[in-house]
């Protein structure tokens, strides 16, 4: 009895090793960023997405799923995908907007905090096909993408503000929105493919590493932009069938 009282008090290594990695990853871009090392700052962020999306799957993996390990990786996902990319972009391109600045980071901050406590929520209920709202990695990838982009590329500083200030706050509203998206989760990993499915990946590899920073705010915009595009598309349907049974 003392023995497995003593077992569920522990907490499983595996997994939280990478949440904390993660959340080392998110902490290590802030520092960055108030270093004004901001290229770093964003590979950072980009590196904790890998890591929130290992540390879930080797929990499934080898069966060490826990409340304790869900609730730190909500908390390490606020810091690496809320706080984390909100203060790399202030201090990149909207320091100089004054209150207005700090104040779009501070939105999307919140709505990182608002996505990942409804997600949260619905634990168990949601389908899990899609996700309601942009995931918080996903909006955290779009604004370090920008980051990144920007910083390698020599962006003008008028240009780097002009982009992050309604993209900043796009991406925190469409965090807590309606808008579904796809969240990939049906894919069979384990099943065979056709050697064309190996082929494009290969082709999708080659054509990230031409220029990472370029390509990785590209996706990642495509996927934010999907939402609200396949809705609108949705709702365009959904009119036509209503006016054909008329």
């Amino acid at each position: 009895m003392d023995s497995e009282k003593q077992r569920s008090r522990g907490i499983y290594l595996l997994p939280n090793l990478f949440t904390t990695a993660g959340l080392f990853a998110g902490f290590y871009a802030i520092v960055a960023a108030i270093r004004g090392d901001f290229e770093s700052a964003a590979i950072a962020i980009f590196i904790a997405m890998i890591m929130d999306g290992l540390d879930g799957r080797i929990a499934r993996m080898t069966n060490t799923q826990s409340d304790f390990g869900a609730e730190y990786d909500s908390l390490a996902d606020m810091v690496s995908f809320g706080l984390a990319p909100a203060l790399v972009i202030f201090l990149w391109a909207l320091l100089d907007m004054g209150k207005f600045g700090w104040m779009v980071a501070f939105i999307y901050a919140a709505c990182g905090a608002l996505r990942l406590a409804r997600f949260n929520t619905q634990i168990g209920i949601e389908d899990k096909r899609y996700f309601q709202g942009l995931p918080s990695p996903a909006a955290a990838a779009c604004l370090a993408g920008w980051v990144w982009a920007g910083t390698s590329n020599g962006v003008d500083p008028a240009l780097m503000t002009a982009i992050a200030m309604p993209l900043t706050f796009a991406c925190g509203i469409l965090m807590v929105s309606t808008v579904r998206y796809h969240s990939f989760k049906d894919l069979d990993l384990h099943g065979k493919v056709p050697f064309v499915v190996m082929l494009i990946l290969v082709l999708v590899f080659a054509l990230i590493a031409s220029d990472p920073p370029l390509v990785l705010f590209g996706g990642f915009m495509i996927y934010a932009l999907s939402g609200p595009v396949l809705t609108l598309i949705k709702i365009r349907q959904h009119r036509t069938e209503r006016q054909q049974d008329k």
